[in-house]
């Protein structure tokens, strides 16, 4: 009788184990941000073009599983040892890898809705600046800047300035992120002295950038124009070794009218090769909404009215 009781115990059990239910892990494309919710809850799904894979959290990487930052769509929780920094308007901040296993570092900055303005350096040694960047944007909330920078035979720092007014302050993250191996597909050669465009869809909510020489400097702007002339955000680039240390980042578009103008400042004996494709794709529904415009409640009829 104990031997059937016992039995019967252990088949409820295993029955009851078998159909819990078990919380669904979400796994986030690489690249993503510790400064909160970047671009809302929009349903949004990553270009197949892309093969960055999502970083376990032991190596140090900044990409993690929603069950294990926090609830999905709520601010994330950076990992241990990394934090976000409050850069004030005209002071520097660095961060310093004193470890040569660190390859790869990723960097962020966001602002609360104010404009951009900052420079980045990679400091590897005294005096010896490999890579260097300024980075403006008109919202850094809407449009936050994420790049990699590669840090090959340390020790390295990454220096981020805030080159705006003290009233204009912004979020820094940096991180080490080897993980984060860009694989980006067709690339084109620009000249020195030439400039290619890449629009985009209206359902495309992020853009990957990817520019690389044969070993030469490598000397670009890259502009983000929505409408005619119209410079949502300004990257200029300068990198002693273009294929050693190649520059990647990520573009947000939001809205329609994006495209992403690549210009290679450089003379005409350095050509560089440039990569540009779709991230992050929406679903377009943010696209068929219109956009109210005209005179308000107190316009031109109210006016009339009055006569």
């Amino acid at each position: 009788m104990k031997f059937f009781v016992g039995a019967l115990l252990a088949l409820s059990a295993s029955q009851a184990g078998a159909f819990t239910l078990q919380s669904p892990v979400v796994q986030r494309t690489a690249l993503a941000s510790y400064l909160g919710d970047l671009g809302g809850d929009k349903n949004v799904r990553p270009s197949t073009s892309t093969n960055i894979g999502a970083p376990s959290a032991a190596s140090g990487s900044i990409a993690k599983p929603a069950s294990a930052a926090g609830p999905v769509g709520g601010k994330k929780k950076a990992p241990s040892g990394n934090k976000i920094i409050t850069v004030q308007g005209g002071s520097l901040k660095t961060w310093s890898f004193a470890s040569p296993s660190v390859q790869r570092v990723q960097v962020q900055l966001k602002t609360d809705g104010r404009p951009l303005d900052a420079d980045i350096e990679l400091w590897s040694g005294p005096d010896n600046t490999p890579q260097k960047m300024r980075v403006y944007i008109e919202d850094g909330l809407q449009r936050p800047f994420t790049a990699l920078m590669e840090t090959p035979r340390g020790p390295n720092t990454i220096a981020v300035r805030n080159i705006a007014q003290l009233e204009f302050p912004l979020s820094a993250f940096v991180a080490a992120d080897n993980n984060a191996e860009p694989a980006l597909g067709k690339s084109n050669i620009v000249q020195g002295g030439a400039l290619r465009t890449y629009p985009f869809d209206p359902m495309v909510d992020s853009v990957q950038v990817q520019i690389k020489t044969d070993g030469r400097p490598l000397n670009a702007r890259i502009e983000l124009l929505q409408g005619p002339n119209n410079n949502k955000e300004v990257i200029e680039i300068y990198t002693e070794d273009g294929i050693d240390r190649p520059f990647y980042c990520i573009l947000e578009t939001p809205g329609s009218g994006n495209v992403v103008r690549i210009v290679n400042t450089a003379p005409v004996e350095f050509p560089m090769q440039v990569s540009v494709e779709p991230f992050l794709v929406g679903d377009a529904k943010h696209a068929q909404e219109p956009v109210l415009g005209g005179d308000n409640d107190a316009g031109f009829m109210s006016t009339v009215s009055q006569w």
